[in-house]
């Protein structure tokens, strides 16, 4: 099984689904209803304005996130028009950057005015091998993949989880900041909250964890 290594200093962190800026996922301004006409409570952050959620954003990634940490972002970055993007790259104290698209960042997947240079790496997806372990990192939930039966750990975003749903079956996890107190996650806590977990799949006759001889993957 060849995973990939990636330049990496200092600590390693994960996090996801920041959307920097995002109006509607701000309750106090947001423009979402529910059928019955309600700011939908689960669905948006606890701020009364954007600048005070994005103030937190920052402010909680750079307490835990040192100049000479990586951080390796799975998706949504930010919204609210292109410059944010660059705004919000430009507070964090740590430059070292992996991204893994997610379907809100059309700016940098098409390289919009060279922002890709503001990342060691811009990818889909990511099969990589950090801190001697396995990870298999994607935007989206993915119901089974490479290595899941040898124990790799798959990290994702995009679902906005809370933090009693986070976990899908096995080895996976959602790093969104909304399942995390708006906190990043540091490579060793998930290693060791993976450790405690079993290899599962959330198909339930997967042949990959079924024993049969010969099965690669």
């Amino acid at each position: 099984m060849s995973f990939k290594k990636i330049q990496t200093t200092g600590r390693v962190w994960f996090t996801s689904d920041t959307h920097f800026s995002h109006k509607n996922i701000c309750r106090g301004v947001t423009d979402w209803r529910t059928k019955d006409g309600e700011v939908p409570i689960d669905a948006t952050r606890d701020f009364l304005t954007v600048e005070k959620m994005n103030a937190r954003l920052v402010d909680n990634i750079n307490h835990f996130v040192n100049q000479n940490d990586t951080l390796i972002m799975l998706g949504d970055v930010s919204f609210g028009g292109f410059e944010n993007i660059e705004i919000f790259l430009d507070r964090l104290t740590c430059k070292n950057i992996h991204l893994i698209l997610g379907n809100h960042d059309t700016h940098i997947e098409n390289n919009r005015e060279n922002i890709r240079s503001k990342f060691l790496s811009v990818s889909h997806y990511l099969e990589v091998n950090l801190n001697d372990r396995k990870f298999v990192l994607c935007h989206y939930p993915l119901q089974s993949w490479h290595g899941m039966s040898k124990g790799v750990i798959h990290l994702h975003g995009h679902v906005h989880l809370p933090e009693d749903r986070k976990f899908g079956n096995g080895k996976k996890m959602d790093v969104g900041v909304d399942g995390n107190g708006l906190d990043p996650y540091s490579i060793d806590e998930i290693i060791k909250i993976m450790s405690k977990r079993s290899i599962g799949s959330e198909i339930s006759d997967d042949h990959h964890l079924d024993g049969m001889v010969g099965v690669v993957g």
